[in-house]
């Protein structure tokens, strides 16, 4: 059955297959033309002829409906794992004849799914657009290039399937957490520099930190208004703080060169991200490290890397930060080696993490469990 299937899709695909139709009047019209052999009959040569003769035709059009046929795909914006991904293609008709009952099939890779369309009637020299959703449920970078047109027009006795070139990338991001809190991210430097000011006393102040006066946007509080300058110019001036950050520079490093469990990895990659984004709306100086990446900054480029990120990757990189860093591993044994005043993240079993309290980093981390919120755990204290 597999054989006889193989045998199909490759003449669909090269040439044409026959439907269930063609297949039953290629054999009447074969047993007219041998019975018309054997008793010399005029009208059994006529029937087995124009038999043959429709058969033909039949063979040729789906071939010839197909190869005025183009397609432009559209590029797709990158989404986050759980909404929906627009996908949206432009069918043209070149020639100046309509085409009509096509199949299109857009070859996805398997883990999206599959997505077909039908087109009843396509008119001469116009354009066909298709757009479908599909459901993501996990991150990646996913590449196709390749619509399949199908069609049996005009009689329905042979099937005909052609390929077109519509190259895509499809990105789907990790899912950030919206993190509330996260010691992990807050007490990074304490060790460093005891004489960082509390970033709060500067969203609070009034007077003496202000770096700029710009006009007023909406949104803006009405304690920052500066109203002597505002009255100067006639329209409203606020002031711009300076934040304080103590030039803290924070780097979040995934142990992608390693073994990991599959969901355990998952869950890793949700972590980089939530705290990359945590430590950005804090205003601090935050850069993302992976093995095969090394040091990157930036949100795009942070959330692309983090969706294309692989466990046991190869390491392309070896420039390992010489500062503090908040590590994310499976691996206990690569604890004892990070800088002093890192912080980590653990996947790991109760039993490994006892024997890891020796080491000089036993109690700056947090041990993620599988049955437990990872936000929650996140936002915990550390150990």
């Amino acid at each position: 059955m597999k054989i006889n299937r193989k045998i199909f899709n490759w003449l669909e695909t090269h040439w044409v297959a026959p439907a269930y139709a063609g297949g039953l009047l290629t054999f009447l019209s074969l047993f007219f033309f041998g019975a018309a052999t054997n008793t010399m009959a005029g009208w059994l040569y006529v029937i087995s002829g124009i038999s043959l003769a429709l058969l033909g035709i039949a063979a040729v059009l789906p071939v010839r409906s197909l190869k005025s046929l183009e397609v432009r795909r559209r590029s797709l914006e990158p989404v986050s794992v759980g909404n929906q991904l627009t996908v949206e293609l432009e069918i043209y008709n070149r020639s100046d004849q309509p085409k009509t009952l096509l199949q299109v099939y857009d070859q996805l890779p398997s883990v999206l799914g599959k997505s077909a369309t039908a087109i009843e009637s396509l008119a001469p020299r116009s354009t066909y657009h298709w757009v479908y959703y599909l459901p993501t449920e996990r991150r990646g970078v996913y590449h196709w290039d390749r619509v399949q047109f199908r069609t049996a027009t005009p009689l329905g006795l042979f099937w005909c399937r052609r390929s077109r070139d519509a190259k895509a990338t499809a990105i789907v991001y990790p899912t950030v957490l919206p993190l509330t809190s996260c010691p992990l991210v807050d007490q990074m430097g304490w060790e460093q520099n005891q004489q960082v000011l509390d970033r709060s006393q500067f969203h609070m102040a009034t007077e003496g930190v202000t770096r700029t006066l710009r006009p007023y946007r909406y949104g803006d509080p009405t304690r920052l208004i500066h109203w002597r300058s505002s009255a100067r110019y006639n329209q409203l001036r606020v002031r711009e703080l300076e934040v304080a950050t103590g030039g803290q520079e924070i780097v979040i490093c995934l142990d992608s060169g390693n073994s990991w469990q599959s969901d355990d990895f998952e869950r890793a990659v949700i972590a980089a991200a939530s705290l990359y984004f945590y430590a950005s709306r804090s205003q601090l100086n935050v850069q993302l490290w992976t093995a095969k990446t090394g040091l990157i900054q930036g949100n795009r480029v942070v959330l692309s890397t983090l969706a294309a990120v692989r466990e046991s990757e190869e390491a392309i990189a070896d420039n390992f930060p010489n500062i503090p860093v908040i590590w994310l591993t499976q691996n206990t044994q690569s604890l004892s080696s990070l800088p002093s005043g890192s912080r980590w993240v653990l996947w790991s079993d109760q039993t490994q993490v006892s024997s890891t309290k020796t080491t000089q980093f036993s109690d700056k981390g947090v041990q993620i469990y599988p049955d437990q919120p990872l936000q929650l755990q996140l936002q915990s204290a550390l150990k």
